[in-house]
């Protein structure tokens, strides 16, 4: 089930009453929970409900043996059972087919053909989310950061919370499990404020997102088509479609555990404001960012080594994050480009100066590696680039009313630029009087509403992390 589709206006109402009709039996409102998210789920396709339900089964038991093992080497054990299980079911829905034609090709060009069909199968939505999320609770459990639950419907409903079920953030089990082993109370305030994120989340959505998108979709799927500028004002559209799309959805997430009284954390914090590409990812899709930090760099040993294994560390960090996030060669070297950022800004750049021209060479940075995560293969990322330096052209216009599309975009975007310059420089400083007022604030978040009905794209398009 999309946010941004009709079910979803129909199906949030009626958890939210349910929920609050048992606010004195939190069990109740667990299952009410473990319900909705399975239907939620189970809308695309019912028979991904086995594998998320399989996947639950698996660490809650995985969990309870932690607890009770004495033994170091059985530990061990069992958390292995977790990961390779995890990582087996994301491995073989995800990466199977392209592991399986990579194989294919690389012996083809050293002479050897094989000839062999490849399965036709689904990819599960959300099943980088969810994996990521049971695997840290039974890692955090070996190392002994936190205590496992017996509470198997709690447990099943952290896994499957369906605000943030197939996009996150990526939750850790010590913040978002207790919440569904506690008494929660109705709160006007959070309703209020869950609103809110609800609203603005839309407008990143529908407003910028998928206005951008229709202009970059044109280009990027047309790319022998077009010459410089037009790939230059199209990457600089998607890098607000994907921030759009993605903040939006994270926006909406939280916003929509706040009516049921849950707190997720926050997943995006002005990322181009960032004065590094060091600083974008502590600000993009943090709850990715800092897992991969947390499970995979730190664990590799991080900075606390010598020069050549720190390389290494942050190179197969960014690789893996770059192969998480898709099944293709244009991810990984998109990952690895961004591994690569990080190695010369922490040598040439020992101390980064906060100013307007490093934002500006941030953002440059950023948006020229978005041209391998939008581009279709390897091959076409290369013609890109080439033809952005030795064909600058001019600028493609859509013909006719489509002109509105772009013009839409960019009004859109110095929206949120001039709101994202007011928090980053002045909020904590100055609070305007007006905005002080319950009615200023009102009349804000219904001007939102009326740019997002008039200005807003209604086509319950998917959004673009669903396919990680």
């Amino acid at each position: 089930m999309l946010f941004n589709s009709f079910e979803f206006l129909i199906f949030l109402p009626i958890v939210f009453v349910l929920y609050w009709m048992f606010y004195k039996n939190t069990k109740a409102q667990n299952i009410i929970l473990l319900t909705a998210s399975y239907v939620f789920y189970g809308w695309w396709d019912w028979r991904f409900l086995s594998l998320i339900l399989f996947s639950t089964i698996v660490d809650y038991i995985v969990g309870r043996n932690l607890m009770v093992c004495k033994n170091q080497k059985q530990r061990k054990l069992f958390l292995w059972i977790s990961i390779l299980i995890n990582i087996g079911l994301l491995g073989f829905f995800k990466y199977y087919n392209f592991f399986t034609e990579s194989l294919i090709e690389g012996l083809y060009l050293i002479g050897i053909t094989i000839q062999t069909g490849t399965l036709r199968i689904i990819l599960p939505v959300g099943i980088s989310f969810y994996t990521f999320q049971t695997m840290s609770y039974t890692i955090d459990v070996y190392k002994k950061k936190l205590h496992p639950t017996k509470n198997f419907i709690a447990f099943a409903t952290f896994v499957s919370f369906f605000p943030q079920l197939v996009a996150g953030p990526i939750e850790r089990a010590p913040n978002l499990l207790p919440q569904f082993l506690k008494f929660r109370k109705f709160s006007y305030a959070a309703m209020s404020a869950g609103t809110k994120q609800i609203i603005l989340g839309f407008f990143l959505k529908l407003v910028i997102a998928d206005r951008a998108g229709i202009y970059v979709d044109t280009v990027f799927n047309n790319a022998s088509q077009h010459e410089g500028f037009t790939f230059l004002f199209a990457t600089f559209l998607f890098a607000f479609q994907i921030y759009g799309d993605f903040a939006g959805y994270s926006l909406i997430a939280i916003g929509t555990a706040k009516l049921f009284g849950v707190s997720l954390i926050t997943n995006f914090q002005r990322p181009y404001m960032a004065t590094s590409v060091g600083d974008f990812w502590k600000r993009w899709h943090i709850s990715l960012s800092s897992w991969f930090r947390d499970y995979v760099y730190i664990p590799l040993g991080g900075s606390r080594t010598k020069m050549s294994k720190w390389v290494r560390n942050i190179l197969i960090t960014f690789l893996v994050s770059g192969l998480w996030h898709g099944a293709n060669w244009t991810f990984i070297l998109w990952g690895t480009l961004n591994g690569i950022y990080i190695l010369f800004e922490s040598i040439l750049f020992k101390e980064v100066r906060k100013t307007i021209f490093s934002r500006l060479i941030t953002f440059v940075l950023i948006c020229f590696s978005w041209v391998l995560f939008r581009a279709n293969s390897i091959g076409e990322a290369i013609q890109i680039i080439g033809t952005i330096f030795s064909n600058p052209g001019t600028l493609f216009i859509p013909n006719g009313a489509d002109i509105v599309t772009p013009v839409y975009a960019l009004l859109a975007i110095s929206m949120l630029f001039l709101y994202e310059l007011w928090n980053e420089f002045f909020a904590e400083k100055y609070k305007p009087y007006f905005f002080q007022k319950r009615y200023a604030k009102l009349s804000f978040y219904c001007l939102i509403i009326i740019l997002i009905l008039y200005m807003g794209v209604f086509n319950n398009s998917q959004f673009i992390y669903f396919q990680f």
